[in-house]
């Protein structure tokens, strides 16, 4: 649930912890906490068999011995002690505030965005080009057909960052207006350039 930790934190969307037994996710997105992961999993009594036996969830020893010591070597005291203040910060009204305003700003953004480069003959890694250098961040995106990761049919855009400066719905339609204005530039530079991205 990376992208969706801190809406669930702020239980404003459903939480998947009623329907999965193991959950996963990071930190550093709408948690807005360090870059690291987290892996919570169920614990305690799974049934009960047909003599009476209690049958345990058989997560912890496997979870645990994946992490140490197979891909972490020790523990990242630094990293573990600014998550622990990002989860804190979780639990204020403030950062529930904050993840009602992030869907606001998602569905601002979504109301007036439709971004299918495809047919136009633009890719998302030009689009992505052209707007770093207009100073705004996206991602190169792959869509459903397309057959390279590294020349995707998309890009991919996200509300947290700029809410996180305080930006409201009606600033959003101003960058979707910038967004746009990219995606013309990049069209009317796409038949000068050469065949690669770096071109």
């Amino acid at each position: 649930m990376a992208h969706i930790s801190g809406l669930v934190a702020a239980k404003v969307i459903p939480s998947p912890f009623d329907y999965a037994d193991i959950v996963s996710t990071t930190t550093h997105k709408t948690l807005r906490g360090a870059r690291a992961g987290l892996i919570f999993y169920r614990k305690g009594v799974k049934e009960v068999d047909k003599k009476g036996k209690e049958i345990k969830y058989n997560f912890e020893e496997k979870v645990n011995f994946a992490v140490f010591p197979a891909l972490q070597g020790g523990p990242h005291n630094h990293a573990i002690a600014a998550v622990a203040v990002a989860l804190k910060q979780a639990t204020t009204p403030e950062f529930r505030l904050y993840q009602e305003q992030v869907l606001k700003n998602a569905k601002a953004m979504a109301a007036v965005l439709l971004l299918d480069l495809r047919p136009s003959g633009l890719d998302g890694a030009r689009l992505e080009s052209v707007m770093n250098k207009c100073n705004i961040t996206a991602n190169k995106n792959t869509c459903p057909g397309d057959k390279s990761a590294l020349v995707p049919g998309g890009i991919r855009l996200g509300a947290p960052a700029l809410t996180s400066r305080n930006f409201k719905e009606q600033d959003f339609y101003k960058v979707v207006e910038f967004i746009d204005r990219a995606v013309k530039i990049a069209l009317e530079a796409k038949p000068k350039a050469g065949k690669t991205v770096r071109e």
